[in-house]
């Protein structure tokens, strides 16, 4: 078994696709597929099923991805400190968003990480909340932002600042809404993102207070696709302040009521990577990335 083998295995399973898995990998679908079948045989067990929908993993392939994973990254830390001794920080680290970049600030943070440290490179991928939090744990992402409260013993948060979301309703209903109580707009739509997410969890927090339950759900896990859907008068939802006030202003939303929920944006990894030097690195970066401006 060879690490490149893992780096495929890893590489189709989120694809899901050979061609797509073979153009990220930079190698060709033939050799692509040879890995695969070599680290099968290798492990006498099939880890994908051709399906019309792509190559999706068998239960022995979702059992021992996250055992992948945690292997490359392992790999990838041993690089980090043979660089960090000849005094050199470099290698490819996989950052999860939660958010819009603008928000987070993923350009800074780029620019910074890229001019302090030229051999790093980043890959962010889009997640929701829960998923960082599992990724983090089973290796598929080297740090994350997260929203929420955070305290495992596995994982390493650094809190960035405090988010308030405010209930925005499409301007459309202006005349759709008589009472405006909160049992009215809970039988309206409402656009909610998959119970891993922290959005999800403030909303359903929101229905248990006021003791009732949102009948009907468009499913979204993208601020922006979340925003766009209340904008085009889908559903009611949740809307970050800053945004929320933007787009009141404008007319594109209302605000519901004085209600801001409350959480946190933090930059999070696993407890067991505190020491790898592109970790601490990163942590560095996002901590002056985010530091507070000073005092005129």
């Amino acid at each position: 078994m060879e690490l490149y083998q893992l780096r495929s295995f890893v590489a189709v399973a989120e694809m899901r696709h050979l061609t797509r898995a073979a153009e990220k990998l930079h190698i060709s679908q033939p050799a692509l597929s040879a890995q695969i079948r070599a680290l099968e045989d290798t492990f006498a067990t099939p880890l994908f099923e051709r399906t019309p929908a792509g190559m999706m993993l068998t239960a022995a392939g979702r059992r021992l991805l996250p055992m992948a994973e945690k292997v490359l990254s392992a790999a990838q830390a041993m690089r980090n400190e043979a660089r960090a001794i000849k005094g050199e920080i470099g290698g490819i680290v996989r950052v999860g968003t939660v958010s819009d970049p603008e928000f987070i600030r993923v350009a800074p943070f780029m620019s910074a990480t890229m001019s302090r440290y030229p051999l790093v490179e980043i890959e962010f991928h889009h997640v929701v909340t829960g998923e960082a939090f599992e990724m983090i744990r089973d290796g598929g992402l080297d740090a994350s932002f997260y929203y929420g409260e955070l305290s495992h013993p596995d994982v390493v948060s650094v809190e960035l600042r405090e988010v308030v979301f405010r209930v925005v309703v499409p301007s459309a209903w202006k005349d759709r809404l008589k009472t405006n109580s909160f049992e009215e707009i809970a039988t309206q739509p409402w656009v909610i993102p998959p119970p891993i997410s922290t959005h999800h969890d403030l909303i359903a927090g929101l229905f248990k207070q006021h003791g009732v339950r949102p009948s009907r759900i468009v499913e979204a896990d993208h601020e922006a696709v979340i925003s766009s859907l209340a904008i085009a008068g889908l559903g009611i939802a949740l809307m970050r302040e800053e945004k929320a006030m933007e787009r009141a202003r404008s007319g594109e939303v209302m605000l519901w009521g004085d209600v801001r929920l409350r959480t946190r944006l933090q930059f999070i990894h696993a407890k067991e990577r505190s020491d790898d030097p592109i970790i601490r690195s990163l942590v560095g970066v996002i901590r002056d990335v985010w530091a507070p401006a000073p005092a005129a």
